[in-house]
């Protein structure tokens, strides 16, 4: 037992412990995989992250006995909860040290915060929008973490079901073996399309190539993701960042789109797994990290499917399977043996049995949390 104190950060001091709290709990699991540390400075940087232009958000730190003890972001997404004509609070970057008194602290701190905006409801762990880790890790420790995903450990969930939250939803993760051959179904979809003159795949080899197509592709997916569950639209703004940020360390080899002669009518975005790079740069960029990032890149047997969508009037054409044939192929050209499914939602079962069928078996399952206010 200890006195806990909740401290709202307010001064850049305040944000530099928010940001490497979770390199000391983590310092013994040989399986975390730290962030982007340049990346982290942007993203709790409310003049930097356009994010908070359309959401109001709170960061507390929790000390126990005046040592630092946890941290946690509180989120009201108002775009968000216009949209869906919802009042719901996020809790999310929740990080501390196996300590129920701490989550206790944090997660109430946060509450009360959200209802004071009004919010009838609490979810997460949950960020800005579907492109920042989401949900807690609650199986499949055993397998090495990865870039984007949560990276908490295995008693936080457990913990903060004791706080009084259920399951809202799962997202579950995939890793197939790189197919060698074409399922038959691939094999007969694909020779339909394939004489369909009025869809072009376009692939690239240079990043030059490539940068005309970034735009388009956010802005389709923006039309073709309002269905999933936590995204939100890009303002012209945030795609531009977004262009800017992941341009550099997009491998246009795994890049796979298709247009018709009013243009692009869907994308496929895979790219090796940076994730030892990030390791052994202990994710820091400057002044070495990003080489070690890029070398590991190189050396990487592993593709993480990152974003993919087709406009809604071409769907079951087959499009998507010219896609990912096309991507197979460079896989096995680049010599990959692996692919990293992301994060798909639990009732997503299009997309799961699309891995299913190329032999996926789900090996990490991450949990969304719910409470009512």
């Amino acid at each position: 037992m200890g006195e806990i104190i909740i401290k709202e950060v307010l001064t850049k001091k305040d944000r530099r412990e928010f940001i490497y709290l979770p390199s000391k709990v983590h310092k013994n699991e040989k399986n975390w995989l730290p962030p982007i540390y340049m990346d982290e400075w942007e993203l709790y940087d409310k003049k930097k992250n356009k994010s908070y232009q359309y959401a109001d958000a709170v960061l507390y730190l929790a000390y126990k006995k005046n040592k630092l003890a946890g941290r946690i972001m509180g989120i009201v997404n108002n775009r968000y909860n216009s949209i869906h004509n919802e009042y719901h609070g996020r809790f999310c970057f929740m990080e501390c040290y196996e300590d129920q008194e701490v989550v206790h602290a944090l997660i109430k701190k946060v509450e009360e915060w959200a209802k004071e905006k009004g919010m009838v409801k609490l979810v997460g762990p949950l960020g800005f929008s579907d492109k920042d880790p989401q949900g807690f890790q609650i199986e499949g420790f055993e397998h090495p973490q990865f870039m984007t995903c949560p990276t908490n450990s295995s008693y936080l969930p457990l913990m903060i079901e004791k706080e009084g939250y259920l399951k809202h939803r799962d997202l579950v993760n995939y890793m197939a073996p790189m197919p060698q051959q074409l399922p038959l179904v691939y094999e007969k979809v694909l020779s339909k399309v394939s004489h369909k003159e009025e869809f072009k795949i376009v692939e690239f080899e240079t990043k030059k190539e490539l940068k005309s197509y970034i735009i388009p592709a956010l802005e389709l997916m923006n039309e073709t993701f309002m269905e999933i569950y936590g995204f939100v639209p890009l303002t012209d703004k945030e795609k531009a960042d977004f262009a800017a940020r992941y341009l550099p360390i997009l491998d246009p080899h795994f890049i796979k789109v298709v247009e018709n002669e009013n243009g692009l009518i869907g994308f496929a975005v895979g790219m090796p797994d940076l994730s030892l790079g990030i390791k052994k740069a202990n994710g820091k960029l400057l002044p070495f990290g990003i080489f070690k990032i890029l070398r590991e890149s190189k050396r990487s047997r592993k593709l993480l499917m990152m974003l993919g969508g087709v406009k809604k009037e071409f769907r079951g054409q087959g499009i998507d399977v010219l896609m990912g044939v096309k991507i197979f192929q460079s896989g096995i050209k680049h010599k990959m043996e692996w692919i990293d499914s992301h994060l798909v939602l639990e009732d997503n079962r299009r997309m799961r049995s699309e891995y299913e069928r190329i032999g996926g078996k789900v090996i990490k399952r991450f949990r969304i949390y719910q409470k009512d206010l």
